[in-house]
C-alpha cells in the first residue's frame, strides 16, 4: 500500500528525479476534505467506483487517493476494534485469575482439624447429608406439633422464594354506579405459581461489551417497533380472508433490510397487529410488563414460565422509562399437541410523553443448550405494545406480535391451522386476555345484584377470597397441562383417535394440593360444533350430568354465583350435587370467555373450605384438585370465507378445538407405587368422559 497509514494521505511520485536516499513527499489532506471523507465513510465504508470519481470531483482528489484513503480508515477502524477487544479479553482474563487464587486459597484453609491435611471431600459431603436428614427430621416434628393448634399443617421452605402477588390497580368506572378512579390492592394470584419447578437455565455471565451491544439493539428495535405500530399500507395489508391486518413480509424486508441479515432460511413468519382498550391505567400495566412473576400472573393461560434473567438499567423512577432487562419466557396453548415456545429476549420501556409508552421485545441469542424445546426453535422480531392512558383509568394498548418459528417437526393436524393463522401465538390472543383479566379485577368493584341473588352473596372480602381460590384452581389447571416441569412428563396412550390421552404422574407436596400421588391426564378433540355452542354446553348446570362421569348423572344445584366480567359466561360458582351421599362435597367451578377461547375449570371443595373462603379468609391452604375444558374455535375458515378462529361470542364458525383434562389423587400416600390398574381407571375415565361428550353434542362419528 502506497499510503501513509497516519492520514491516508497519498504519496507525491510526481518528482522522478528526485532519487535521493529513494524518499518520497507527502501531500496532507485538508481539514475540510478529512471531514467530508469522515462523514461519507460513517454511511459507506465501501464506496464504489462510481461514487470514488464523484469525491474525487468534489473534493479536488486523485481517485487513486480516495481509494487509499478509504482503505487505510478500514484499517484503522479494525485495529481499534481489536484494540479494545484484547482490552477487555485481557480484564476477564484478570478477573477469572483472581478468582482462581482466591479458591486456591480458601481450598488451603479447609484442613481436617486433627492431622492439619486437607480434608477428604466425600467425608465432608456424608456429614453435610447426615446433617440434612436430621434437620428434616426436627422440621417434620416441628410442624406435626404445630398442626394440633393453628389447625393445618406448616409449609416446608421451598427452594425459591415463594411469588407474593401485589397488583395495586387503579380503577375506573366500570359498570353501573362507579365513578371516579379508586385504588384497590389485589392479592388474587399468589401460591400457584411456586408450584412450578423452574426450568434449568445456565448461568449466563455479562460482559461489559454485551450489555452495550443489548443496548444498541434494544434501542434499535423500539425504533422499529414504533415505526410498525404507526405504519399503515403497504407494510400491513388486509387479509383477503378473514380481513384482519397482516405484515407484508415483501414490504417490510425493504423498510428494514438489516432483517434479513439474521433471518433464517428455514423459518416462517408470523406477525399480527391489534389494538384495544383495557381498564386499567398506564402506569400499572407498565409495572406488569417488567416484573416476571406479575406477567406469569397476567397471562395464566398463555405464560408458562416467565424470568427476569438481568436487570440492565432500572430506569427512571416513577415512570420506568429506559428500563432494560434480559428475560426467558415460555409460551403456551393449553394442549399436549401444542409444544411450547420459549424465547431469552430483551425488554426496553420508555415513556415518549406524559401517559404514553412503548414496550419493546426483541430476541437476543444465548446458548441453545438451554432450551428444551427441540420441536421448536424461535426467535422474535421487534414486538411489543403502545400504552397510551385515556380518561377514568382507562388505557388504549396497541400490540404487535412478530416471531421467527423454525418449525423441525409438523404441529398435529387438529391445531395447524389454528397456528397458521396466527391465532394462537398473535398479538389479538394476548390482547383478548388482557382485556379479560383486567375486567376480572374490576369486577371487585362492582356489585351487580340481579347476577348474585342466586344462593349465598358473599362479603366483598369473601368474594375476593373466593376469587384469589378460583385464580389458583384455573393457574393449576394450566400448569397441568403445559408440562414444563422436568419431573412432570407425557406418557401417551392409546386411544379411539389419533390424538390419544397423555398422563404423567407427580406427588402433591404443595400446601394447595392434596397429599399423594396426582395423576394428570389430557386429550384434545376435534368437534363440528361451533366453539360458543360448545362453552355453554359445558357452563350449563342443566347439561353437566350429561358430561360429568363422576357425578353418577345426579343433577346439580348452584348454591352460590359471583359475576366477574361483563360477558355472563365469565362468573364464579358454587355448585352442590343431588347426591345425598356427596352432602358435605362441593364443586367450585369458574367459567370464562373471550374472543380468544374459553375455559370451564372445576374441583371438589369440602364444605368447611368453601365457609373459609366465603368468610373471607385466606384460602390459600384449601386444597385443589381441579379438571375442565379448554375451548377455542379450529382456526379453518368456512365457506363464505370467514375465518373461525374470529370473535368465539359470535356464530360463525363449523368447528371448535376441546382439551379435556383431569387431575385425579390415585393414592394419598406419597411413597405409592404406581400399577397398570391406576393408569388404566385413569385412561378409562377420560375416554368415557370424551365419548358421553360427543355422544350428547351429536357428534359421535367425528
Amino acid at each position: 500500500m502506497d499510503s501513509g497509514c497516519g492520514s491516508g494521505d497519498e504519496q507525491d511520485i510526481s518528482d522522478p528525479n528526485n532519487q535521493r536516499n529513494k524518499k518520497k513527499r507527502y501531500h496532507r489532506h485538508s481539514p475540510h476534505q478529512i471531514q467530508e471523507l469522515e462523514s461519507i465513510f460513517k454511511e459507506c465504508p465501501h464506496p464504489d467506483e462510481k461514487q470514488r470519481m464523484q469525491l474525487s470531483r468534489d473534493l479536488g482528489l486523485e481517485p487513486r487517493q480516495i481509494k487509499f484513503w478509504f482503505q487505510n480508515r478500514r484499517t484503522q477502524m479494525k485495529a481499534q476494534h481489536e484494540r479494545a477487544d484484547n482490552s477487555a479479553l485481557r480484564h476477564e482474563n484478570d478477573k477469572i485469575r483472581c478468582e482462581n487464587i482466591a479458591i486456591r486459597e480458601a481450598l488451603k484453609r479447609v484442613i481436617c482439624p486433627s492431622c492439619g491435611s486437607p480434608e477428604d471431600s466425600y467425608f465432608d459431603e456424608q456429614k453435610l447429608r447426615m446433617e440434612n436428614a436430621h434437620l428434616k427430621e426436627e422440621l417434620d416434628r416441628v410442624s406435626s406439633i404445630c398442626a394440633k393448634y393453628i389447625g393445618r399443617p406448616i409449609s416446608r421452605l421451598p427452594s425459591i422464594q415463594p411469588i407474593a402477588s401485589s397488583l395495586d390497580l387503579s380503577v375506573g368506572s366500570y359498570g353501573h354506579g362507579m365513578s371516579g378512579a379508586s385504588t384497590l390492592d389485589l392479592d388474587l394470584l399468589p401460591g400457584c405459581s411456586s408450584s412450578i419447578a423452574p426450568l434449568p437455565l445456565q448461568a449466563i455471565a455479562i460482559t461489559d461489551m454485551e450489555k452495550s451491544i443489548m443496548t444498541e439493539i434494544a434501542n434499535a428495535a423500539m425504533d422499529e417497533l414504533i415505526r410498525l405500530l404507526q405504519a399503515g399500507e403497504p407494510l400491513w395489508i388486509k387479509s383477503p380472508i378473514d380481513g384482519k391486518e397482516m405484515l407484508n413480509v415483501e414490504a417490510y424486508e425493504n423498510s428494514f433490510p438489516r432483517a434479513n441479515n439474521a433471518k433464517s432460511l428455514d423459518a416462517r413468519t408470523e406477525a399480527s397487529r391489534d389494538s384495544g382498550v383495557v381498564i386499567m391505567n398506564g402506569l400499572q400495566l407498565v409495572d406488569i410488563f417488567l416484573d416476571s412473576n406479575k406477567w406469569i400472573e397476567m397471562f395464566p393461560t398463555i405464560v408458562a414460565d416467565a424470568r427476569t434473567i438481568e436487570i440492565l438499567a432500572p430506569g427512571m423512577p416513577g415512570s420506568r422509562s429506559g428500563s432494560l432487562q434480559l428475560m426467558y419466557e415460555v409460551v403456551q396453548v393449553l394442549s399436549p399437541l401444542v409444544p411450547i415456545r420459549e424465547f431469552y429476549f430483551l425488554r426496553h420501556c420508555q415513556q415518549i410523553q406524559q401517559g404514553l409508552w412503548a414496550i419493546a421485545d426483541v430476541s437476543f441469542d444465548v446458548s441453545r443448550e438451554n432450551q428444551t424445546n427441540s420441536a421448536f426453535l424461535t426467535r422474535k422480531r421487534p414486538s411489543g405494545c403502545l400504552i397510551e392512558e385515556m380518561s377514568n383509568g382507562y388505557c388504549k394498548v396497541n400490540w404487535i406480535e412478530h416471531v421467527e418459528v423454525e418449525d423441525k417437526s409438523q404441529s398435529h393436524r387438529l391445531y395447524r391451522d389454528l397456528i397458521n393463522s396466527g391465532a394462537a401465538f398473535g398479538a389479538e390472543r394476548w390482547l383478548a386476555v388482557l382485556q379479560r383479566i383486567c375486567e376480572r379485577f374490576a369486577s371487585l368493584l362492582v356489585s351487580n345484584p340481579s347476577q348474585e341473588l342466586v344462593g349465598v352473596i358473599p362479603s366483598p372480602d369473601g368474594k375476593r377470597s373466593m376469587m384469589k381460590l378460583a385464580q389458583r384452581m384455573i393457574n393449576s389447571l394450566c400448569t397441568s397441562i403445559c408440562a414444563t416441569n422436568t419431573n412432570h412428563r407425557w406418557t401417551s396412550l392409546t386411544g379411539d383417535n389419533d390424538t390419544g390421552v397423555r398422563v404423567s404422574f407427580h406427588k402433591g407436596t404443595d400446601p394447595g394440593q392434596p397429599n399423594g400421588v396426582i395423576c394428570s391426564a389430557t386429550t384434545s378433540i376435534w368437534l363440528p360444533v361451533s366453539a360458543q355452542n360448545v362453552f355453554n354446553f359445558f357452563k350449563d348446570k342443566r347439561t353437566r350430568p350429561q358430561w360429568d362421569v363422576l357425578s353418577d348423572g345426579n343433577p346439580v344445584q348452584e348454591v352460590a354465583h359471583i359475576s366477574n366480567g361483563a360477558h355472563p359466561g365469565n362468573c364464579i360458582s358454587v355448585l352442590r350435587s343431588m347426591n345425598a351421599s356427596q352432602n358435605n362435597i362441593l364443586i367450585l367451578q369458574e367459567s370464562c370467555t373471550d374472543p380468544s377461547g374459553s375455559m370451564v375449570v372445576y374441583s371438589p371443595v369440602e364444605l368447611p373450605s368453601v365457609n373459609i373462603a366465603m368468610g373471607g379468609e385466606d384460602p390459600s391452604f384449601v386444597p385443589l384438585l381441579p379438571s375442565g375444558f379448554i375451548v377455542c374455535s379450529d382456526g379453518r375458515t368456512d365457506q363464505g370465507g370467514a375465518s373461525t378462529s374470529s370473535n368465539i361470542q359470535g356464530s360463525s364458525g363449523t368447528g371448535s378445538l376441546v382439551t379435556v383434562a383431569f387431575q385425579i389423587l390415585v393414592s394419598n400416600l406419597p411413597t405409592a407405587k404406581l400399577n397398570f390398574e391406576s393408569i388404566a381407571t385413569v385412561s378409562n375415565l377420560i375416554s368415557t368422559t370424551v365419548h358421553q361428550i360427543k355422544t350428547a353434542l351429536n357428534c359421535s362419528g367425528s
